[in-house]
């Protein structure tokens, strides 16, 4: 749907909202207009009619409201001086919603929920990625999780919240590298669990898909990082593209698959290879691609000329917000970061927050109870599943990532955006020297709108 489709939807439907209301009242002004209304012969249908409109209005409201909103903050705004009145609508319809979700975080942090459970089954990979936050390789760790360890926690988890309330995201390593997954994820399932799993996509094959389709896995992420060259140099691996594009051939045939998203790892060796991802990915009939900058952490840490200046940045987020205005492909920036005003709710259909330790739990491969694998800090590690009750560690400590959170400091906290960033994400604070290692308001400067 194009901008010009998307303005007249919303004039057709204000206009029938109107003449709704605009009946409604009527109706209630007109005592005898009222009257021979719900007592003529025609009563039954003309209440039904007026319910029906009315069902009808209120049920699509929402979607239509959303579409407004959409083109107030994807029209053209004076960012660098904020002047014109529809760039001072922005700044209020967003610092709104900002306002909403910072409730919305203040009252999770007094009563986490959890909903979404990170299951990092190994840190075994056939890969060895320039960027990896976990650092994998090839190696079997000797402490790796066992499937009876799993399958114990996942059913203490099932007994307590239910498991049809827990999201379970499968990840490494490369998961597909565990011999015992889908052992382990039938008897999830079994529970009543719904799962999707990220993956490096090289090792799909015909006998995997039936894996999939024999444990309903519903989602399911897959790397790609660029065109064949580039992908294979940043990935490490030969031949991996290849694999990936015939995986996505195979998936396409999943009937159980609700969402196939591609995510690319944007870093200054592919920011020029965007637009050929995009065609590519629409070729193959890709609806959903996440694109997502390299943070420094893990590996990415270790490989020079990777990270993203503010000029990078402020590419990959106009390309985001580009195509989201094409409206050919749901194409989402992550959520790690906080991205002041100009590029929140744009670049995403949602605001910033982080939720480790609120609605989002771990499980390392060594049976560690953490957030989200990729927060390794061994001090931030609340307990583990060998020794202790997830079920007790969720609910009885997390504290530093609750009510005494530390993802702060002074700077922090005077900042005007601090309602809304809290430190950012946990993944990329330093916690030695107590500072943001990634701050979108320093990177981006006088592209922060705050």
């Amino acid at each position: 749907m194009n901008e010009e489709e998307i303005k007249h939807d919303i004039k057709e439907f204000n206009n029938l909202r109107e003449q709704l209301n605009s009946l409604t009242e009527e109706i209630e002004k007109d005592g005898k207009s009222d009257q021979q209304l719900l007592t003529g012969e025609n009563r039954k249908e003309f209440v039904e009619a007026l319910e029906t409109a009315n069902s009808f209005v209120s049920g699509i409201s929402g979607y239509f409201d959303g579409l407004a909103k959409s083109q107030l903050y994807y029209s053209d705004h004076d960012w660098e001086h904020r002047r014109k009145k529809d760039t001072q609508a922005v700044i209020r319809e967003k610092k709104k919603d900002l306002d909403d979700l910072a409730d919305q975080n203040e009252y999770l942090i007094k009563h986490p929920r959890l909903s979404n459970l990170f299951l990092e089954v190994t840190l075994r990979c056939n890969a060895k990625c320039e960027h990896c936050g976990s650092s994998c390789g090839y190696d079997i760790p000797k402490d790796e999780i066992t499937a009876e360890e799993l399958k114990k926690t996942l059913l203490e988890i099932h007994n307590y919240y239910g498991a049809q309330n827990v999201f379970l995201t499968v990840t490494g390593g490369e998961p597909l590298m565990r011999k015992d997954l889908f052992d382990i994820m039938k008897y999830a399932v079994g529970l009543g669990f719904h799962w999707g799993m990220t993956t490096n996509g090289m090792l799909i094959d015909e006998e995997i898909i039936e894996k999939y389709r024999e444990t309903n896995m519903e989602s399911i992420s897959i790397s790609l990082d660029g065109l064949k060259e580039t992908h294979e140099s940043f990935r490490r691996v030969p031949g991996s593209f290849d694999k990936i594009m015939h995986a996505i051939d195979l998936l396409k045939g999943l009937e159980t698959l609700r969402s196939l998203q591609i995510t690319t790892v944007a870093n200054q060796k592919n920011l020029g290879e965007l637009e050929d991802i995009y065609q590519l990915l629409l070729d193959k009939g890709i609806r959903e691609w996440r694109v997502m900058c390299v943070d420094p952490i893990g590996r990415a840490c270790l490989n020079d000329g990777i990270l993203l200046d503010k000029k990078g940045l402020v590419k990959m987020f106009n390309f985001i917000i580009e195509k989201r205005k094409e409206g050919r492909m749901v194409v989402d920036n992550d959520c790690s970061h906080y991205l002041g005003l100009k590029y929140e709710q744009i670049t995403r259909p949602h605001g910033f927050i982080c939720g480790a330790g609120i609605f989002i739990g771990s499980i390392l491969s060594n049976g560690d109870i953490c957030v989200c694998p990729n927060v390794r800090y061994k001090e931030l590690v609340q307990g583990n599943i060998r020794t202790d009750s997830f079920v007790d560690v969720w609910e009885n400590r997390f504290e530093k990532f609750r009510k005494k959170r530390i993802t702060t400091n002074a700077k922090c906290k005077k900042c005007k955006s601090y309602k809304y960033c809290r430190g950012d994400s946990f993944h990329t604070w330093n916690y030695e020297d107590g500072v943001p290692n990634m701050c979108m308001k320093d990177i981006l400067q006088e592209e922060f709108v705050e």
